[in-house]
C-alpha cells in the first residue's frame, strides 16, 4: 500500500468533485447570515491528492479558505484573482515554501502536484462554513472567454 493510499484508507477520504480525495472533518454549529444565507460558521475537511488524482480542478468559492499542509508535498495553487492576475504559491517546507495558504473568497485556485510528488495531504479551514451553493467551477469557455491571457497555462485544470 502505498503512503496516500494508507492515509485514504485511514482518515475514510473519498473521490472529491474537484479532483483528489476528501472528508468533511468538522461543521461548527453556530450559523452565520450571510449574503447567500445562513452558513455554519467553520467547516473543515482533509483534502489528499496523489499520483491518480494529482489535480483540484479550477474552482472558487464565497468563502475564504485556509490550508495546511499535513504530510507530503509539495503541492501547487494557482490563484486568480478577478482583475486578472495569476499566482503560483507552493505548500512545502523548502525555502521560498509555505505550510499555510488563505486563499481569499472569490479568487479562482487549483491544486496540482509537481510530476516527481507522490502526494499531499492538506486540511482546510473554510471561513464561513462551506456550501455548495457558494461553489463554482470554471470552464473552459468562462476562462478563454474572461481570462484569455491564461488559457494556454490554465486549460488543463478546467472541466
Amino acid at each position: 500500500m502505498t503512503v496516500a493510499a494508507d492515509w485514504i484508507a485511514r482518515l475514510g477520504l473519498e473521490a472529491h468533485p474537484e479532483g483528489g480525495y476528501f472528508r468533511r472533518i468538522y461543521t461548527d454549529g453556530r450559523l452565520i447570515d450571510t449574503p447567500a444565507g445562513a452558513r455554519a460558521a467553520a467547516s473543515s475537511i482533509h483534502y489528499l491528492l496523489d499520483r491518480r488524482s494529482p489535480l483540484g480542478r479550477l474552482h472558487r468559492n464565497r468563502s475564504t479558505i485556509l490550508h495546511y499542509l499535513q504530510h507530503g508535498g509539495p503541492v501547487d495553487y494557482r490563484l486568480l484573482t478577478a482583475d486578472g492576475s495569476l499566482r503560483t504559491v507552493t505548500l512545502g517546507i523548502e525555502p521560498g515554501q509555505s505550510l499555510f495558504l488563505a486563499v481569499p473568497g472569490g479568487v479562482w485556485k487549483a491544486s496540482e502536484l509537481p510530476p516527481d510528488v507522490a502526494h499531499a495531504l492538506v486540511s482546510e479551514v473554510v471561513l464561513p462554513g462551506f456550501d455548495y451553493a457558494d461553489h463554482d467551477f470554471m470552464s473552459l469557455s468562462q476562462l478563454a472567454g474572461e481570462y484569455p491571457q491564461h488559457l494556454d497555462a490554465l486549460r488543463a485544470l478546467v472541466r
